[in-house]
């Protein structure tokens, strides 16, 4: 690639690395870096030999969200107008993209993740962040507007209505650390180290059932929408036709004879 490419891919066997490529400004989530991050999406959706998907940053951050320097609208709309169609059109697609990969996803925050950095970081399945990251939502105390790019559904979800509304607040940041002891954050590493174990994690999650992603997103999204009884029904009904699948034949034989199991790629 390119050094002016917004979005860097790298392939590490199973696993691809997409890295926001504009450090010099901190990755600022530019519509240009947008576009050229679900077209890596779309192109690894499509290839069958990745079976994992690690996002970072470039540089000393991961993402300190708008570009605000480039907010401008085109004649005859307003900003409002303006952004919230972007919004439709493709960032909120980009979320989208992110929340249905048929594998699983790891964000390695590298460094400071703020507004709507702290959206696209979240969207990943599983959360891991250098001792020295921090994730600050300025959007109300700083712009006088609402978190967006999914901040809201995932922060409610991960960190309670509670904490996720002082964040929203009180324009603080919350370190990597305090981030762990909330839910937010699986793992603190160290921050040369944390590319590395991003890759590592995500070597663990290509060995994986190639559905797996899907299913353990899909289920725990209506367990926050229903009731036990429900919940219940749901988990027996998944069950009823993933019990008849190859990889659980292939897991009983796994651990009858003491092995690890071998699942086939997607």
């Amino acid at each position: 690639m390119q050094a002016e490419d917004p979005v860097l891919l790298e392939r590490h066997g199973e696993v691809a690395l997409l890295s926001l490529n504009v450090p010099q400004r901190l990755n600022p989530i530019q519509l240009g870096l947008q576009k050229r991050l679900r077209e890596h999406l779309a192109n690894l959706r499509e290839d069958r030999s990745v079976r994992a998907l690690v996002i970072t940053g470039e540089g000393k951050a991961f993402c300190v969200g708008a570009d605000l320097s480039d907010v401008g609208p085109p004649e005859g709309q307003s900003i409002g107008q303006a952004m919230a169609d972007t919004m439709e059109a493709v960032t909120n697609r980009m979320v989208e993209d992110l929340q249905t990969l048929p594998f699983p996803v790891v964000s390695a925050v590298n460094g400071p993740c703020a507004g709507a950095g702290v959206g696209l970081a979240l969207a990943a399945d599983v959360v891991v962040a250098a001792r020295s990251a921090y994730f600050y939502l300025p959007f109300m105390p700083r712009l006088g507007i609402v978190p967006d790019v999914g901040c809201t559904w995932f922060l409610e979800r991960a960190v309670g209505r509670a904490r996720a509304v002082a964040m929203s607040l009180l324009d603080e940041r919350l370190e990597a650390e305090r981030a762990q002891q909330w839910g937010l954050v699986w793992k603190v590493s160290e921050d040369a180290e944390l590319r590395a174990d991003a890759l590592a994690l995500a070597q663990r999650l290509a060995r994986l059932p190639a559905h797996a992603a899907q299913e353990i997103r899909s289920i725990y999204k209506l367990a926050g929408e229903q009731d036990l009884l429900a919940q219940l029904h749901t988990e027996a009904e998944r069950q009823r036709v993933l019990l008849d699948r190859p990889s659980f034949k292939e897991g009983v034989d796994a651990f009858m004879n003491k092995r690890a199991p071998t699942f086939p790629s997607r």
